[in-house]
């Protein structure tokens, strides 16, 4: 019985502590969880696909829950140039991407020219289900220095 209520007792502290280090909606947090695997040649389709969770390393990592975009093959992630993972990651660096239940080792690349048709698809996938916050989007004009689009490569 007293074993049962010390391990009640972990739980109770433990779960608050998780809570606040998993990322929930738009807070941060510091684990990635899934299954460490390697990256495919060919990414799966992502069409379906709304989030992702993105791993920034640094002296306390930062995990976002962030949309994807998949144009040319390649996969996308785009964020606001102000936000705090964004600042973290600078130019590119190292990132691990969570798709569904596979955590993937890859390179983010901050995309200095030819980021505009990214925008582009990334606007066009998300408007139908998200308009509200879509609609919030700069212009294309207004985007450079306000929007950065890293690619992200294995």
């Amino acid at each position: 019985m007293k074993i049962l209520k010390v391990v009640a007792g972990l739980v109770l502290i433990l779960i608050p502590v998780l809570v606040v280090l998993a990322p929930i909606g738009p807070l941060p947090g510091v684990f990635i969880g899934g299954t460490n695997t390697p990256s495919p040649a060919q990414w799966p389709e992502t069409k379906g696909v709304d989030e992702i969770r993105l791993k920034v390393p640094g002296t306390v990592p930062r995990v976002v829950i962030i949309w994807v975009v998949q144009y040319e093959a390649d996969l996308y992630v785009v964020g606001n140039s102000a936000s705090g993972w964004v600042e973290m990651l600078g130019e590119g660096g190292p990132v691990a991407m969570r798709l569904e239940g596979n955590t993937y080792a890859l390179t983010a690349e901050r995309m200095s020219s030819g980021w505009e048709p990214v925008l582009q698809a990334y606007v066009d996938k998300y408007r139908a289900d998200y308009p509200d916050i879509v609609g919030g989007f700069p212009s294309m004009d207004e985007a450079k220095g306000l929007i950065s689009v890293f690619k992200l490569s294995r």
